[in-house]
Parts: structure tokens; C-alpha cells; sequence
């Protein structure tokens, strides 16, 4: 569900062509996660939604409960090297 609702924001943005390159684990990532990588968003990009699910658990391991939480996610094509 959350891969093609990130796919379906870039089909929108830079065309069916571009979406075939889509990589959820390479090329989309989270703010935070592109700056430990060298790099920064670009001015005026904004973040592609989606969503993950985070479970809470008991003392023996089990899921009691999924809590839904939104995510921003950035494509390659919206960072840029940070220059040194």
C-alpha cells in the first residue's frame, strides 16, 4: 500500500518513464536520512506522503496494538550533494 501510494505521487510529478527507476529501499528516503547520506533537500521541494505502521507490544512480545503514522519521504531527484 505505502509503495504505490509514493509511486503513484511520482508517476504524478515526473512521469510514468521516471517511476519505472522507483526503488523504495535506494532511492526515497527520509529527510533525516538524506542528511547522514551527504546530502539536502532542495529549496521549495516538498516531501512525498505515505504511511508505516508502528506496532506496540506486551511484555511477551505480542502486538497489542498498530499505530498508523504518516511519513515524508523525499526522492532522489528533490537532494542535492551537500558541497564541503
Amino acid at each position: 500500500m505505502t509503495r504505490d501510494m509514493v509511486l503513484s505521487q511520482i508517476v504524478e510529478r515526473y512521469g510514468k518513464k521516471e517511476a519505472e527507476s522507483y526503488d523504495p529501499y535506494m532511492n526515497t528516503r527520509t529527510f533525516t536520512a538524506w542528511l547522514k547520506l551527504g546530502y539536502r533537500v532542495k529549496k521549495g521541494e516538498k516531501a512525498l506522503r505515505s504511511v508505516t505502521f508502528i506496532e506496540k507490544k506486551d511484555e511477551q512480545g505480542n502486538v497489542v496494538e498498530r499505530i498508523k503514522r504518516t511519513v515524508f519521504l523525499f526522492y532522489y531527484k528533490q537532494v542535492e550533494l551537500i558541497k564541503k
